[in-house]
């Protein structure tokens, strides 16, 4: 007959699982997180800029384009921002180590802190990679605040926005906040063009 594990070996498992518990994010906590990721990105529509998408050398970490310049995903980026995640570092580390999963541009060997983290095909596959990947859906319920929703405006031009907790009168749909060539902007805008992905991301673990 087997005898009993010592108590000790016990003690030892519960303990180990009461940390890794301890560790992991609390429901609330990611709730709050989500809820001041939106209210940055609506407080960047209360501010004008022009849409620029030249390739712009910036600092790394923490580098950004002008304040009144920018394109759809530096909408991303600073909303992201305001709330201490640098997508720019975390998205050139993890091209870094993982070069080979990333798209490929034309004459792009290595990776470029300056632009690589502004380009929407590499936010998908980051968010794919270290985020949620949520359903495409043409019910708008299935959209919430704080989750991510790239497009393809035509033509394989892709297009980011991040939904917002401000729904249309009309529609009853959560807005969007993006950047389509008139500056940061909240419209009801979710199924104007081909959904392309959908995503949640919460912050390096």
């Amino acid at each position: 007959m087997r005898s009993p594990a010592p108590r000790w070996r016990h003690l030892l498992v519960v303990g180990m699982f009461t940390a890794w518990l301890a560790g992991q994010p609390s429901v609330d906590s990611h709730r709050e997180f989500l809820h001041k990721l939106v209210a940055a990105a609506i407080k960047l529509t209360h501010h004008s800029g022009r849409y620029v998408s030249a390739d712009v050398r910036i600092p790394y970490p923490g580098g950004d384009v002008p304040p009144d310049t920018g394109v759809c995903t530096d909408e991303i980026i600073r909303s992201y921002r305001a709330v201490g995640v640098d997508l720019q570092k975390e998205v050139h580390e993890d091209m870094l180590r993982n070069f080979a999963a990333y798209p490929k541009r034309r004459g792009v060997v290595r990776p470029d802190s300056n632009i690589d983290h502004r380009r929407v095909p590499n936010l998908m596959v980051f968010f794919q990679r270290k985020g949620e990947v949520l359903p495409v859906t043409h019910r708008a319920q299935d959209y919430s605040p704080g989750d991510l929703v790239t497009w393809d405006l035509g033509g394989g031009v892709p297009h980011i926005g991040i939904v917002v907790d401000q729904k249309d009168r009309w529609s009853g749909r959560y807005k969007i906040v993006h950047n389509i060539g008139k500056g940061p902007m909240m419209e009801d805008v979710l199924f104007d063009w081909k959904i392309t992905g959908h995503y949640r991301y919460f912050g390096p673990q």
